[in-house]
């Protein structure tokens, strides 16, 4: 598969040790990828500005803020026209229990990673809100057991 952005084996270094820990210290960082800490400043906001490097986030623990469900939905909309598409994908940004959406291929059109306090209040959202939305028309739900990994978004060697 052809590479979209120009990088170097430093770069990707850069990035394995940024997805791992995004608070590391430049200076920490320069270490670990071999260089001094101006040019390695310099490469991290080249990656930044490329878009390479979208932004950076605290990873919370949900259970321990007391949100215990973690649930897939796969939705299938009666519609598929971009119009409906786009008012689906609109809607979907604005459920706070949607903490993360695709649009996918095959028998369903979205994915949706939801996260609730409890199977009630999933419950809710998915009789109340997502099956009665307009042009929905079929909804299969997926709760999770247990995590059994938890990596990085893109695998990088």
């Amino acid at each position: 598969m052809p590479l979209k952005a120009d990088l170097d084996a430093i770069d990707w270094k850069i990035l394995r040790e940024l997805q791992k820990d995004g608070r590391i210290t430049n200076v920490e960082l320069s270490k670990r990828v071999g260089i001094s800490a101006p040019p390695c400043l310099r490469r991290v906001r080249r990656l930044e500005e490329g878009g390479i490097i979208k932004g950076y986030r605290a990873l919370l623990n949900s259970p321990v803020l007391g949100f215990d469900v973690v649930a897939f939905c796969l939705v299938g909309l009666h519609h598929q026209s971009e119009a409906e598409l786009r008012t689906f994908a609109e809607r979907a940004r604005n459920w706070p229990i949607v903490r993360r959406a695709w649009m996918v291929s095959g028998d369903s059109d979205f994915l949706l990673h939801c996260v609730a306090a409890d199977l009630g209040a999933f419950q809710s959202f998915v009789i109340e809100e997502l099956t009665s939305a307009p042009n929905v028309d079929t909804v299969r739900t997926a709760l999770t057991i247990r995590q059994v990994k938890d990596e990085g978004l893109v695998a990088i060697g």
